[in-house]
């Protein structure tokens, strides 16, 4: 179980800004030993897991890719949202994401992509700072003190971000705090620059916000007001309708 516990610790290294990685980089990364982490790594790639690139570095193979995204679309949230967000997509003729948070990131579930955004890399089993993005700010509103306390450090607000960004857990916490008050979250230009999107929580049958959906524009063809004016309560019907398929009100 150990082994297996490493092993799973050295697959989620990997993510979107950083999609492959040496050996003495994933093992100082874990805290394992170089000839641990070498032994682990070996496994991974022989098994299917993992792949090497010509130039010695690491990145996750089709095998694993292939796993996780037969999970999330066995999820019932997944099947429960399809045809409402489908919908969503056709009115505002836009990107429509169904995320949940994992810990200080969002994991992308579901996008259903209309535009041509800046940030087109995105896919099921992205994960994104949830401090720079319009779903993982809604859910993130949704923690109590300690749990933002946990949650939140200094490296979640590290890397790449757009203009508008925070940048401290400090600089963040009125924002959550009026998301939380207001019910929707918006994000302008802080994910990157020339990127909006507006997003509200999908609640289960206990109130639980178990996940967020968004539509995502790009900012020099949908301005602020009608991102909330026109797109927003679209989004909050939308997830009004999935949180009632959940068992929700």
């Amino acid at each position: 179980m150990e082994a297996l516990a490493k092993g799973l610790r050295l697959l989620e290294l990997f993510s979107e800004r950083r999609p492959s990685m040496k050996l003495t980089d994933m093992a100082a990364a874990t805290g394992l030993p170089l000839p641990t982490a070498f032994r682990l790594v070996s496994t991974l790639t022989a098994e299917g897991f993992l792949e090497q690139l010509p130039d010695g570095a690491y990145r996750p193979a089709p095998k694993v890719l292939t796993l996780g995204f037969s999970a999330l679309r066995g999820l019932d949230l997944v099947q429960l949202a399809d045809g409402p967000l489908r919908r969503l997509a056709d009115a505002t003729g836009q990107t429509a994401n169904l995320g949940v948070l994992s810990g200080d990131h969002v994991l992308y579930l579901v996008r259903l992509r209309n535009n041509d955004l800046v940030t087109a890399n995105i896919q099921v089993g992205s994960r994104l700072p949830a401090v720079r993005t319009s779903i993982g700010k809604m859910l993130l509103a949704q923690l109590d003190d300690a749990e933002l306390e946990r949650l939140l450090t200094p490296e979640s607000f590290a890397g790449a971000a757009g203009p508008n960004a925070a940048a401290s857990p400090e600089a963040l916490r009125p924002a959550l705090a009026e998301i939380r008050g207001r019910g929707w979250a918006v994000q302008d230009e802080e994910l990157a620059y020339g990127l909006r999107s507006v997003a509200a929580p999908v609640r289960d049958a206990a109130g639980t916000a178990v996940a967020a959906v968004n539509v995502a524009v790009p900012a020099r063809e949908v301005p602020t007001a009608r991102l909330l004016e026109e797109i927003r309560p679209l989004v909050q019907q939308t997830c009004a309708e999935i949180s009632r398929l959940l068992g929700g009100r």
